[in-house]
C-alpha cells in the first residue's frame, strides 16, 4: 500500500468527485479512479459506491477514511517535525553550567529559548566546573557550556558572556554584613569555604590571585564541589565564600553579598565543539547573537 494511495483515497472522500479529487492532486482523471480501484482490490473491501453524477463512501469507506485522516496527519506532522530539526528550531539541547551561571545566566537562556525557539527542550546539566564542561563537550555529552576560562583542551570555541566581579559572601551576623564594600585585605584573618582543589576552579585562582595580591593567602576551612554547598555553609556561619556576582541572583536565607572592591573579576563564556556543524547550536548562536547576549567586541 502506497502513501500516494492514500491521499488519492482521502482526497475523492473529501470531494466526492474523481474529477474534483483529480484537479485538487494536480493530476489527470484517468489514472485516478484506477488507483483507487487497486486499492480497494489489496484492501478486499468496496471504499466507494459510484454513480454516473457521484461517488460515495461505503460504511467500510467511512472507517477507512477516519484511520486515513490520522495517518495522513501524522505522516504531516512528521515532515514538519524532521524540518525543525534539521534547522535547528526543534531538539534536545545539553546544556553544562557554572554553578553561579545556574543562579543567573540559566533562567536568562530558559526565557530566551521559550520565547524565540518554543519547540527548543533543554537537558540542564549545572554545576560542573570547567574542567568537566570541557570533556564533556569534547566527549559530545554536552552541546554549549556556560563556562570559566581558560579553555585548555583544543576543539571548542567560544565567545564572551560576562565579565562578572567577584563579591563575598558572609553570614547575615557577620561583621561585614553591614559593610558599604569591602576590601580584599578585610578577608585575611577569615575562614574560607572554597571548590576542592582537584576540581580545577577558574574562580578559586582568581580569589587566590586576588588575595595574595594583598598579601596572604586564604586560610580553606571547608572544601566543596557546589556553589549551592558553598552558599550553605556560609549561612550557617562556618566561613565566607568569595564567588562570582551572579550568586547576588541565588535564593538564599542568612547569606549577605557585598562587593569588592579590589578583588579580580572573572569572565563567563559560551562554548560549544568547534568542529560540529549542529543546526540546533547554531540556531542557538544566531538568536543569542541577534538578542546582544554576547559581549560585543570580545572573543
Amino acid at each position: 500500500m502506497e502513501l500516494r494511495h492514500l491521499r488519492y483515497f482521502a482526497t475523492v472522500a473529501d470531494t466526492r468527485h474523481f474529477g474534483k479529487a483529480a484537479e485538487r492532486l494536480h493530476m489527470a482523471q484517468p489514472p485516478l479512479p484506477q488507483a483507487i480501484r487497486r486499492l480497494e482490490t489489496e484492501l478486499g473491501v468496496d471504499l466507494f459506491t459510484r454513480t454516473t453524477r457521484q461517488v460515495t463512501l461505503t460504511p467500510a469507506g467511512e472507517v477507512f477514511r477516519t484511520d486515513v485522516e490520522r495517518i495522513l496527519k501524522a505522516v504531516d506532522e512528521a515532515v514538519t517535525r524532521v524540518g525543525r530539526f534539521a534547522s535547528g528550531v526543534e531538539g534536545v539541547l545539553r546544556v553544562g553550567l557554572t554553578g553561579s551561571a545556574s543562579y543567573r545566566q540559566l533562567p536568562a537562556l530558559a526565557r530566551l529559548l521559550k520565547r524565540e525557539r518554543p519547540h527548543v527542550m533543554m537537558e540542564v546539566h549545572t554545576e560542573m566546573l570547567t574542567p568537566a564542561q570541557e570533556l564533556g563537550l569534547i566527549e559530545r555529552r554536552l552541546d554549549i557550556g556556560a563556562l570559566r576560562p581558560p579553555v585548555r583542551l583544543e576543539g571548542i570555541a567560544h565567545r564572551a558572556l560576562a565579565d562578572e566581579p567577584l563579591v563575598v559572601a558572609v553570614p547575615e551576623e557577620h561583621w561585614l554584613a553591614e559593610a558599604a564594600t569591602v576590601r580584599v585585605e578585610q578577608l585575611r584573618h577569615e575562614d574560607f569555604v572554597m571548590y576542592g582543589a582537584a576540581l580545577g576552579s577558574v574562580v578559586n585562582d582568581a580569589v587566590v590571585r586576588s588575595c595574595l595580591a594583598s598579601g596572604f593567602y586564604p586560610r580553606c576551612a571547608y572544601e566543596v564541589a557546589e556553589t549551592s554547598a558553598a552558599l550553605a555553609l556560609v549561612a550557617a556561619g562556618l566561613g565566607v565564600a568569595v564567588l562570582p556576582d551572579s550568586i547576588r541572583s541565588a535564593p538564599r536565607e542568612s547569606v549577605v553579598c557585598k562587593d569588592i572592591e579590589d578583588a579580580l573579576s572573572v569572565p563567563l563564556v559560551l562554548a560549544w565543539p568547534a568542529e560540529d556543524d549542529s543546526p540546533l547550536v547554531r540556531n542557538l548562536l544566531e538568536v543569542l547573537e541577534r538578542n546582544d547576549a554576547f559581549l560585543q567586541g570580545v572573543a
